[in-house]
């Protein structure tokens, strides 16, 4: 099979016809493609996702679909995404070498990738709905974040590699599209395609999509998000882009990535914690989750500062790019105009990334694509209770987010609003 054929979905029927030829797979599955065994994987929202198994191994095959899943061919989507997801995922192995799977093809005309086959990974999200505690992910997310946010970006890249990757990125227009319409304005008003658990939640939607304030904030974090080109994002961090066991954490799914904010990764990722916590409520069918919620907020504060840490070790050992060059300050014996040059650094990624994080708690409810955490509540009242609490924490941080100075704050908020009764 070429990139030259012209594109055809697979299937699991005719997968191993088309890939029986194709050397990296039959390499670490076997050639014998009688003993394959297919099963379609992809739940998601955009592709189609296959685990091929035969008999020396297994491997995943990833293809893009030419519209988006979720909706339907009613929703053209272009091709060229598995092109990004797989040039994203080669630059953040190289950034943080062990943190996503090992990519074995990429075969561009026909929108695939071939990968690693990780077991017994599970998606992150589904662990922590059955109220999992996982040890290293706080380290293992931070210690990404931090490598691949800092390593892409002028801080540490030639002026020259940054900007040839910034131009090849910045095609990824259509999937940019789509996160600055979901995240930062259907949201906010009565769209299309928007949902929300009704009528318990009615009262509070009209509530938020009336209010100035945060619908103003909204646009201001869009701006950003457009306009700051600062570094190679994963552009789609979530708790179900991240697959683990109790050793081992892997991030997947990068193909929402382009230059932006370094604080929007950091906002996505810690918005999904503070999810996952207002919704432990409405998994206590087995007992009471308070553990569980304590830990979340926990995994929320290690994270925050492991990546700190990490971004202002490599701000010390690795900027060697054009921006804040040591020949201004270290060089000049000036170590403390460094530290506060990254003391500003790190004070907006703070501030930004509170409002990334409301703004994406806001969409997983009232907008088209929604986290697993809420939507497996089965009982509506319940579902809203837990979400309506969950959007008046996005509110308060996204329009407050200058006023507020450290994650205890936060979590100090985000366990009130637990403790409330009503919606």
């Amino acid at each position: 099979m070429t990139g030259k054929l012209p594109f055809e979905a697979l299937s699991v029927e005719t997968l191993a016809t088309r890939l029986g030829a194709n050397e990296a797979l039959c390499s670490h599955i076997g050639r014998d493609t009688t003993r394959w065994k297919v099963r379609e994987v992809g739940d998601g929202n955009l592709n189609l996702v296959f685990i091929v198994e035969g008999a020396q191994g297994a491997a995943v095959v990833k293809q893009a679909l030419p519209y988006v899943r979720l909706v339907g061919d009613s929703w053209p989507l272009p091709l060229k995404r598995s092109f990004f997801e797989y040039h994203a995922l080669t630059r953040q192995e190289a950034r943080a070498p062990g943190s996503v799977p090992a990519i074995y093809h990429f075969d561009e005309g026909q929108a695939l990738i071939i990968m690693e086959y990780l077991s017994p990974h599970i998606i992150l999200r589904r662990a922590l709905i059955e109220g999992r505690q996982l040890p290293n992910i706080a380290r293992d997310i931070g210690l990404f974040m931090a490598r691949t946010l800092f390593r892409g970006s002028d801080l540490h890249m030639a002026t020259r590699d940054r900007k040839a990757d910034l131009a090849l990125f910045a095609d990824n227009v259509e999937l940019c599209d789509i996160t600055e319409n979901l995240v930062f304005s259907d949201p906010y008003f009565d769209a299309k395609m928007n949902r929300h658990t009704s009528p318990q939640l009615d009262g509070i939607v009209a509530e938020l999509r009336g209010d100035r304030d945060l619908k103003v904030e909204a646009q201001r974090l869009k701006h950003i998000f457009a306009a700051n080109a600062e570094t190679l994002l994963h552009g789609d961090l979530h708790s179900g882009s991240i697959m683990i066991t109790d050793s081992e954490t892997r991030m997947i799914d990068p193909e929402f990535a382009f230059y932006g904010p370094i604080a929007f990764d950091v906002g996505m990722l810690l918005a999904n914690f503070w999810m996952a916590f207002f919704s432990q409520r409405g998994h206590e069918q087995n007992g009471k989750r308070d553990a569980m919620r304590a830990y979340l907020l926990d995994v929320t504060v290690e994270t925050w500062s492991v990546f700190r840490t990490e971004f202002s070790h490599l701000w010390r050992t690795e900027r060697t790019g054009m921006l804040y060059q040591k020949s201004l300050f270290e060089d000049q014996g000036d170590r403390l105009g460094a530290e506060q040059a990254l003391d500003h650094m790190l004070h907006k990624v703070w501030t930004d990334m509170l409002g990334f994080a409301g703004v994406e708690v806001h969409r997983r409810i009232l907008g088209l694509a929604h986290n697993a955490d809420f939507e497996t509540i089965a009982d509506a009242d319940l579902r809203a209770t837990c979400e309506a609490k969950a959007l008046k924490f996005g509110r308060h941080i996204a329009v407050n987010r200058r006023q507020i100075h450290s994650i205890d704050e936060v979590n100090t908020l985000a366990a009130l609003l637990e403790g409330e009764n009503r919606i």
